[in-house]
């Protein structure tokens, strides 16, 4: 049975490509894709003059793939033709799409570019290209490279035209061109994709196509001059064509109830194969292009294995292990269903969505399935900062001075990118050591944006109307309007709580759950370095006690209590980054009385950090 349905389909098909009254194919084949009207393959056609429409010649290769030559001698081999919606997709047969942008010109041609429809706000962005003789070591140009392009010797770069060059290591680079593309208008970076559509508006078939009849030429004469289109219907007239339908459609009738006896015993294997495989394709797509894949709750089911691998549990949420393949491992966070109304949920998909750092964790997908709520991150082996602080009890978890360095410098980076990097300034309202998670070569990215506002970055104070954040945590301002407006500098008191609690391995939530006869600790941090005590903190060299002084030091600057007397993260850098012996000792801001430092500079520093903050709406 199969077999003679088999057969009808090569004899139908053989039928269906017979010359009509102007001698012209009606349909051709390349491979598997159709060749109609407006199309012909080039050299095929015994009238190509009104055979096909002017500009939409096809070549058919000597191994059955479709290409075509557009302005000027750009040869792309066709993927598939909509004639229904009139588009023709794309791609480049050795892979690399944008070598062939430099050369392409569709404005002598009947096509244009359209956008991928599974993208809402695509618009055409252009792009300097620039080749690259050294490697650029920075994880923040990995974004823009074209591998396609690059070589072993050299690199070459995509950089948006709305990104001033000045701020790219482009010193040892040459510009080779630019080009124009269509992509997502939140990307960023150019679609690292090689696949193009375009859409034809003329001649407009639209309607004989949506009829199930033929488009064509009224005119099929040579010596006619009215080239206008027609639908005509498909050629029916022959009694051995109607013979073989009539047959065909029996056959096809008896084989489709038996293929749907099969379907019901292959579904769990193959259809399960193929949607995980989709999973994976979506999920792929959707992080070159930089945004979060959206999942059903039956996907977030596959991809945490039935939720049977917990890694912990929160206020908000259970976090499990995931997998998208073998290969891509990620953290999925299923959110509570009680949580109010959902603002969290939006805060964290909204705010994150926009984020691309290194010293920030990545969302790479959520869900959002009735009230089905969950959140998709990056995996992070080592787990969150809290497990690696200096602690007497904590020694085989330490990582040493230097490492713990360099994790505060990064965290300094990220929240200083939340503050002055993005569109809007973003306030995190809740930076602990929880939050910060650790990568496999311990590179800290800030997590958590549930409790995050934004603002304009032009200006300073966030509004509100409830306080927010961890206790211990959270800067005096956010509890009482007292000690000023809530703004950016909430961040940068929280970050020095965290900076302090790390090098001393106390707890700041412990400390303020124990008798308040005893010392605070930060108060005890800042006696000893006000009255230039060592640290009593164990050290290896002198080297380490300069590190850990000056992580002291500018974590002491990050609390003070009024916003305007604390540094911005970027000054914070600055400190992390500059000479111990350069950074002088803030104002005590546990006396009752401001004490003053005993060595200078002090009172000085901070009428530098004094400015005035000037109160701004929340922006939703």
């Amino acid at each position: 049975m199969a077999f003679l349905l088999f057969m009808f389909y090569i004899v139908v098909g053989t039928t269906t490509a017979t010359p009509t009254e102007n001698n012209c194919p009606e349909d051709l084949t390349c491979g598997n894709q159709v060749i109609k009207f407006p199309f012909q393959i080039k050299n095929h056609n015994p009238n190509p003059s009104f055979c096909g429409y002017p500009g939409f010649d096809l070549f058919c290769s000597s191994n059955k793939e479709t290409m075509i030559e557009l302005p000027h001698k750009v040869k792309l081999k066709v993927k598939n033709i909509d004639y229904t919606n009139q588009t023709i997709e794309l791609s480049d047969p050795q892979g690399c799409l944008y070598i062939q942008f430099h050369n392409l010109n569709l404005s002598s041609s009947h096509f244009k570019q359209v956008s991928d429809t599974r993208y809402f706000y695509d618009k055409v962005d252009s792009y300097h290209f620039f080749n690259c003789s050294l490697l650029i070591r920075d994880d923040d140009m990995d974004s823009y490279l074209v591998p396609c392009l690059s070589t072993s010797t050299s690199q070459t770069y995509a950089i948006p035209a709305y990104e001033p060059i000045k701020f790219f290591p482009l010193t040892f680079c040459t510009k080779m061109y630019n080009v124009s593309v269509m992509g997502p208008s939140y990307s960023g970076t150019i679609p690292k994709k090689n696949f193009l559509r375009l859409k034809w508006s003329e001649p407009n078939c639209k309607h004989c196509e949506s009829e199930g009849k033929r488009c064509d030429w009224k005119n099929t004469t040579s010596n006619s001059t009215n080239k206008e289109v027609y639908c005509f219907a498909k050629n029916n007239n022959k009694g051995s064509s109607t013979t073989l339908v009539n047959t065909g459609s029996i056959l096809g009738s008896l084989f489709f109830v038996l293929l749907t006896g099969a379907i019901y015993h292959i579904y769990d294997s193959y259809i399960q194969k193929k949607e995980k495989q989709a999973i994976i394709e979506k999920f792929l797509e959707d992080y070159r292009a930089l945004k979060p894949t959206r999942y059903s709750y039956e996907e977030i089911k596959r991809i945490t294995n039935n939720f049977g691998d917990k890694l912990g549990q929160g206020a908000y949420g259970t976090v499990y292990r995931g997998s998208i393949s073998k290969e891509i491992i990620v953290a999925v966070k299923i959110l509570n269903v009680s949580q109010g109304n959902g603002q969290d949920f939006l805060n964290e998909v909204g705010t994150m969505g926009r984020i691309h750092h290194v010293n920030i964790v990545r969302l790479v997908g959520f869900c959002a399935d009735g009230f089905k709520r969950a959140l998709i991150y990056e995996f992070l082996p080592n787990g969150s900062l809290q497990k690696f602080i200096n602690s007497p009890e904590n020694k085989k978890n330490f990582l040493g001075w230097k490492k713990l360095h360099e994790i505060a410098l990064g965290i300094a980076k990220g929240v200083e990118y939340l503050h002055q990097g993005c569109d809007q300034r973003i306030v995190h309202f809740d930076i602990k050591p929880q939050n910060v998670l650790l990568d496999h070569n311990f590179i800290p990215k800030i997590s958590d944006f549930g409790l995050a506002k934004l603002c304009s970055r032009d200006q300073s104070i966030v509004s509100m109307t409830a306080a927010r954040g961890t206790l211990g945590y959270i800067a005096p301002e956010v509890f009482s309007r007292n000690f000023g407006n809530v703004s950016y500098k909430s961040d940068v008191y929280s970050y020095g709580m965290m900076l302090l609690e790390t090098i001393g391995g106390k707890k700041i939530t412990e400390d303020l759950e124990e008798n308040s006869s005893h010392v605070y600790y930060p108060e005890w941090i800042y006696n000893l370095i006000d009255d230039q005590e060592e640290m009593r903190i164990q050290v290896d060299d002198e080297g380490d006690e300069k590190i850990a002084r000056k992580m002291a030091i500018v974590g002491l600057w990050c609390i003070q209590w009024h916003a305007m007397h604390r540094p911005t993260m970027q000054m914070v850098v600055q400190m992390l980054e500059g000479d111990v012996d350069k950074t002088p000792i803030p104002p005590n801001p546990f006396a009752s009385q401001s004490r003053q430092p005993r060595r200078n500079g002090g009172a000085k520093i901070t009428r530098q950090l004094t400015q005035e903050l000037d109160v701004i709406q929340e922006l939703d």
